[in-house]
């Protein structure tokens, strides 16, 4: 690979060394094998903790009446940011917001619940290939603000 269409600046901070940084986040086991885990940029660093989607998407999953799940971070004014739910549910679930937050609670702890969960019944926004968009759910939370806070 030598670069990103029309993308200088992706460039610059993408391919360095004869490397492609994917920002792809990983762990290697005992045993070698590769999991990889979520991506950098959409970690959320709340009161200096680093909260990983994927781990809450999970264990939100796991709920019986959740269709699918996106979770990403948004601003909070003391832990610089906090994570939040959207929810995709059938209508007529009854699944309630603190259901959510208690399962998380319960599975990973209480500083990686998510502050907010929404429900929606329209399938959650995806790219052309079917990737989950958590962007375009982040940005209308961020609108106003200077300073992103979070991600690598």
């Amino acid at each position: 690979m030598r670069g990103f269409w029309e993308d200088e600046e992706l460039i610059l901070r993408r391919l360095i060394d004869g490397w492609i940084r994917t920002e792809d986040i990983g762990r290697l086991d005992h045993y070698g094998y590769l999991y990889v885990l979520d991506r950098a940029d959409d970690m959320i660093v709340s009161g200096g903790f680093n909260i990983w989607p994927a781990e809450l998407e999970t264990v939100i999953e796991d709920h019986p009446q959740v269709r699918e799940v996106a979770v990403f971070g948004v601003p909070h004014d003391q832990w610089g940011e906090t994570p939040m739910a959207v929810c995709t549910i059938e209508p007529g679930a009854t699944v309630t917001e603190a259901e959510i937050i208690t399962l998380v609670t319960d599975r990973l702890g209480s500083y990686k619940k998510p502050s907010r969960v929404e429900f929606i019944t329209d399938p959650l926004p995806k790219s052309v290939v079917g990737k989950l968009q958590r962007k375009v759910l982040r940005e209308p939370h961020w609108a106003g603000h200077q300073r992103r806070v979070g991600g690598a």
